[in-house]
């Protein structure tokens, strides 16, 4: 008898018609397009949709300096925003943000600035009664203003309290020409503010 040829024996399978009423099968475009389906639905989107969202702040960049940072393969240059907001009802904040442009920057400034906000108890279109503030090597003044005067006020005692919603106020700053630090000062002298009992 002859030895019967070794390995597995090939059966040619018969393909069977395709129903064009069938359902489609998930092809490899099917899987792409549902996998970028899951990818969209990150929780980073919807805290992205909430920044973007308008949440009625007003934001002014007062200051924008390029840092660096020394690191093992040599220095890194970034970006620093400082920003002021306010939503011109009487609150107002202000923060600082690095990142590696502007853009990136300034919404972690604005994020920072949120979490600092301060209630100015405003007068009508100006403040309650004066105040004096030293912080750091700032020391400023600020007093209430008559109707129709307007703000009296440089650097960025100025842009707080157009933020802040002040339309008439008279400011002034000594001791230091750093706008961060005449900033810091404004928010905290106004935060100091006692509303008016009239």
């Amino acid at each position: 008898m002859a030895d019967k040829p070794k390995g597995k024996k090939f059966v040619q399978k018969e393909e069977k018609p395709k129903d064009s009423n069938a359902p489609s099968v998930d092809t490899k475009s099917n899987l792409r397009r549902n996998t970028s389906k899951v990818r969209s639905k990150r929780k980073g989107d919807d805290r992205r949709k909430r920044n973007n969202e308008d949440d009625g702040f007003d934001t002014k960049i007062i200051n924008i300096r390029r840092v660096t940072r020394m690191f093992k393969g040599g220095r890194r240059m970034r970006l620093s925003v400082f920003v002021v907001i306010g939503d011109r009802e009487g609150k107002v904040g202000v923060g600082i943000g690095k990142g590696p442009d502007v853009r990136a920057a300034q919404s972690k400034a604005v994020s920072n600035a949120k979490k600092n906000l301060v209630q100015v108890p405003l007068k009508g279109n100006t403040i309650p009664h004066d105040v004096v503030l030293k912080h750091g090597a700032a020391r400023i003044i600020i007093k209430p203003a008559a109707p129709g005067t307007g703000i009296v006020a440089g650097s960025s005692m100025r842009a707080v309290a157009e933020v802040a919603g002040i339309k008439d106020m008279l400011g002034k700053i000594m001791g230091t020409n750093n706008q961060i630090t005449n900033a810091y000062a404004t928010v905290e002298a106004l935060g100091n503010l006692r509303p008016s009992r009239n």
